[in-house]
């Protein structure tokens, strides 16, 4: 299994005089700067031979010198800070990386790229006790292409790296001062970046959308590409089985579906009813996972909130039994859909959805009225939806009925939020109280849930000649908790459907 670790660092052009690193002493709780000593850095970057990772900002190493020498891959975060995975050093690349890598690589060849000498003089910053605060690297840089028709460059180099668990605040400072002694920000987030520039190889940029700024194709497109730029982001986190990952991706496969659904007027169905399917595929898939890791959470959280003279008979163990068996193949499934030739094809899919989207006639140029004829339109799904459901006995059916107006509600949630850009605020409230009602009716649901769960573990412990008493008790509070959600619903479907809500929007 690889390392991991978080680094947040920022790059500079050096100054030109002295040893092109300022003074940093009394930079905030700076209270020293200490050399820390050189090293020859020698990385080769590896990427397919069209440089699908450094379009995605990602960057994939084999660096031989220095205290970390091995394979190294980064991946975004977001601002300064990106995650390093670490493996050991070996000829090819490791096959846990290469997996990591697969939703943007979808299965091309990884090649040597460039190659990157550095001779690096390195100061730390510490604090008055002594601890590291960031790490100041001065490196003379020698880059080689290693594609067809590449070249050579050179450069210097400065970066500063924060130390675990030190505050990005520091990084303001310390660029404040370099600031003032006339050292810039580098105009490459990294060396990689740097070198294909320089030595003459190109990153593909994003194409155009292929309307007009401000229309529904426009809207449409752009929220399509943030999305399934979201979903490819996710996939190494799903992999390693990170907390959360599996629901933020599958809410991901939601929004997209929602968004091609939704606005059809948009684009041409005929392209996009396939893609829908497939999302919904993936969504199933990943489905299993979430659902047994949120039932289990409530489950043990409610356990753990009994007094310890209502926990009778091996509850905790049997919980266990009950998570482990059932955990266990929901994750591999989540797993094995990843590593399907259909998976690769869906991401193929939306790429080329959002590199030229299948725009229908006026939608290039639209107005914003056709946006909000498609969240009415989610509207009034909904209010059927709900009629329907508030209509019908207590039990199973308004239970089932409940549920899909819950799905109804989230769809009307991802049409408003595609069209808040052009609607403004009347689609942003209305998105706001589909989510209180999405909320209200999740609730309910997961409730209703955890009951049969929970009869099903009480079967299962009264066969083993177990007390089943306990899990009669969480049953009877999961019930008590969807009552009191249904008391809650009418209130709440009123404040919803209220008309003003929806008049700015052409009703």
């Amino acid at each position: 299994m690889s390392e991991s670790k978080r680094e947040t660092e920022r790059k500079y052009e050096p100054s030109s005089g002295a040893d092109g690193v300022p003074d940093l002493t009394g930079v905030g709780p700076v209270a020293s700067v200490v050399p820390a000593g050189c090293a020859e850095l020698d990385a080769v970057y590896h990427d397919t031979a069209d440089l699908r990772l450094a379009a995605a900002s990602v960057t994939l190493r084999r660096r031989t010198g220095g205290p970390d020498a091995g394979w190294h891959l980064k991946l975004p975060l977001g601002g300064d800070t990106r995650e390093e995975l670490r493996a050991p050093l070996s000829d090819d690349v490791p096959g846990e990386l290469r997996e990591l890598v697969l939703s943007r690589t979808r299965g091309a060849e990884l090649v040597p790229v460039v190659r990157i000498r550095s001779a690096r003089a390195v100061r730390h910053l510490r604090d008055t006790g002594g601890g590291v605060l960031a790490e100041v690297s001065l490196d003379e840089v020698r880059a080689d292409c290693l594609l067809s028709g590449g070249g050579r460059a050179e450069w210097s180099e400065l970066e500063v790296e924060l130390a675990d668990g030190v505050s990005v605040s520091l990084l303001d400072k310390v660029e404040k001062r370099l600031r003032k002694k006339g050292v810039v920000r580098a105009d490459s987030p990294s060396k990689l970046v740097r070198a294909l520039r320089d030595t003459g190889a190109a990153v593909e940029p994003a194409g155009p959308l292929g309307a007009v700024a401000g229309s529904p194709g426009w809207y449409v497109p752009a929220y399509l590409r943030e999305q399934a730029g979201i979903l490819v982001a996710l996939d190494p986190a799903v992999r390693r089985d990170l907390p959360d990952a599996v629901h933020r991706m599958r809410v991901t496969c939601r929004r997209l579906r929602a968004c091609l659904r939704s606005y059809r007027s948009v684009l041409d169905r005929r392209v996009t009813d396939p893609v829908r399917t497939e999302l919904r595929w993936l969504a199933g898939e990943l489905g299993v996972a979430r659902d047994q890791e949120v039932l289990g959470e409530r489950i043990g959280g409610a356990l753990a909130d009994l007094p310890g003279e209502l926990v009778l008979g091996p509850v905790a163990a049997r919980l266990r039994v009950w998570e482990v068996s059932r955990g266990a193949d929901a994750r591999a499934r989540a797993y094995e859909a990843l590593s399907t030739p259909r998976y690769l094809r869906l991401l193929d899919a939306l790429d080329a959805l959002v590199r030229q989207p299948p725009l229908r006639a006026g939608a290039a140029s639209g107005r914003e009225s056709t946006m909000a004829r498609a969240v009415l339109k989610e509207y009034g799904r909904l209010a059927g939806r709900m009629e329907h459901a508030l209509a019908q006995p207590p039990g199973r059916v308004r239970d089932t009925e409940l549920h899909e107006a819950r799905k109804a509600a989230k769809k009307l949630r991802y049409a408003a939020e595609v069209a808040r850009g052009a609607l403004g605020r009347p689609a942003a409230r209305l998105g706001s109280r589909a989510k209180s009602l999405q909320t209200l009716l999740g609730e309910h649901q997961d409730a209703v849930v955890a009951q049969d769960a929970l009869r099903q573990v009480a079967v299962a412990a009264h066969e083993a000649g177990e007390s089943a008493f306990t899990w009669g008790l969480l049953h009877g509070l999961e019930r008590a908790v969807a009552d009191a959600r249904l008391a809650e619903l009418p209130g709440v479907w009123r404040a919803m459907s209220q008309p003003a809500l929806r008049a700015p929007l052409g009703r």
